[in-house]
């Protein structure tokens, strides 16, 4: 058993990257558009580059986390070296300097491919590192249950402190409001990290035969992991509506429902309904498959997201409803699917007799930043296509884009999730008979 104060620590590791991942997937457009100035054409295109860059990157940092020996294990030691280069980075990409158009562009790139780069180096052993906490199924859903709803803390700060902070911070310098906002919020990040470092502890070890064996032959026997495909798919579509649905939910609230006073209480509210998703996640495993459960909640998100193109714009309670009640049904699923990463970790040890844990997570990882990019490059794009001019009131036409741009199309990712999911033979079943001939063949 894991202790509740080891859960804990555990957790605030996600805090921390929340910190970043949900300003970046929440604020970043937004603010590379309305307070940096560069068009959001070309804010799409580099989301999109700069996860090419993540291509090569997120495999190789989880091959590297695999072969890592050092005093305090594999994954941990990374939380120490990057705690504070992630801090640091965090508020340059943040930063507005005086450049004219190509110099901010150029800098925009510069620093966001930083930060995707220290993230990577911190988050790929941080996630993997939940998948050695424990061996045993149920547990590993409890902790990831503790470690998203301390990721949703994490968010929940991001959206409920972000703008009035900046405000604050601002005194009307909104591109200085930012800054100094990231600059705190980054602080209290490098030290969740420390705690995270400090209060955790690696419990299982890999088969000595992992370490032996070629880079390239790891990836041909995660090939293999048939079950570590579906996952991969899995991510890539799942995050790819998300993403899409979340960076345009403060264009909705400004420009569609015209409640540009109300961003702060829209995110904060759907930020709620994420972290009780993410509570009520345990005890519904408990009672049901959860590979049925989890295409349910796919096939539920997708038809409340499907349901926001039919709310008028003066009907602001019911859109908020909706959006709530979406993040809720969305995320509890969030850590029903990484649950689902370490038991595929341990199925392609049983069918390969290689544990290659920092390989499936970096590679499902990097599946999840291309989700992401190609989510924020299609709202930039999006954007740009339906004639969206920064800081103006928009006309009908790109009032009705931006209707349907955040309601069907991030549907269709979740759709398509549960399609997938069709293929996903892991039940508890088949985990309990993988979990208990591991176990056999380690004594």
């Amino acid at each position: 058993m894991v202790s509740v104060k080891e859960k804990i620590a555990y957790g605030l590791g996600d805090t921390a990257s929340n910190i970043v991942f949900q300003t970046v997937m929440l604020f970043l457009t937004f603010f590379y558009t309305d307070i940096y100035g560069i068009s959001p054409a070309f804010v799409g295109t580099m989301f999109l580059a700069v996860r090419i860059i993540d291509a090569v990157t997120d495999p190789l940092m989880g091959a590297l986390a695999d072969r890592t020996q050092s005093k305090y294990g594999k994954f941990r030691p990374y939380l120490l070296w990057f705690a504070l280069p992630f801090g640091l980075i965090s508020v340059l990409a943040f930063t507005t300097p005086d450049f004219g158009e190509e110099g901010k562009m150029i800098y925009a790139f510069v620093t966001y491919t930083l930060l995707m780069l220290v993230y990577t180096a911190i988050n790929i052993p941080y996630c993997a590192l939940g998948a050695v906490l424990t061996a045993d199924p149920k547990e590993r859903v409890s902790v990831q249950s503790y470690r998203f709803v301390f990721a949703m803390l994490g968010g929940l700060m991001v959206t409920s402190l972000t703008l009035p902070l900046v405000e604050f911070f601002g005194q009307g310098d909104r591109a200085k409001g930012y800054q100094l906002t990231i600059m705190a919020m980054s602080v209290l990040g490098v030290l969740m990290f420390l705690a995270c470092f400090y209060g955790t502890k690696e419990r299982i070890n890999p088969p000595k035969e992992s370490f032996s064996r070629s880079y390239m032959d790891n990836f041909r026997q995660l090939w293999k992991n048939d079950q570590w495909r579906v996952l991969a798919l899995v991510a890539l579509c799942l995050l790819s509506g998300y993403v899409l649905r979340t960076t345009l939910a403060i264009y909705y609230v400004k420009y569609y429902l015209e409640m540009p006073d109300s961003i702060t209480l829209f995110i904060t509210l759907g930020m709620l309904g994420s972290m009780v998703g993410c509570i009520i996640a345990q005890p519904l495993a408990k009672r049901y498959c959860k590979v049925k459960l989890y295409i349910g909640i796919q096939i539920l998100a997708a038809a409340l997201c499907a349901s926001s193109y039919f709310v008028a714009a003066d009907n602001v309670t019911l859109a908020i409803g909706l959006y709530v009640l979406w993040n809720l049904v969305f995320n509890t699923g969030t850590p029903l699917l990484w649950a689902k990463m370490a038991d595929t970790v341990d199925y392609g040890q049983w069918l390969t007799g290689v544990r290659t844990t920092g390989m499936v997570y970096s590679s499902i990882i990097f599946f999840i930043k291309m989700g992401i990019a190609i989510g924020g490059a299609l709202g930039g794009w999006l954007l740009a296509g339906m004639g969206y001019q920064a800081d103006v009131a928009q006309t009908e036409e790109t009032k009705a884009g931006l209707l349907l741009a955040f309601s069907l199309y991030p549907a269709i990712g979740s759709l398509i999730v549960a399609f997938v999911m069709g293929a996903y033979k892991l039940n508890t079943q088949k985990v309990d008979e993988i979990t208990l001939e591991l176990k056999r063949a380690a004594e």
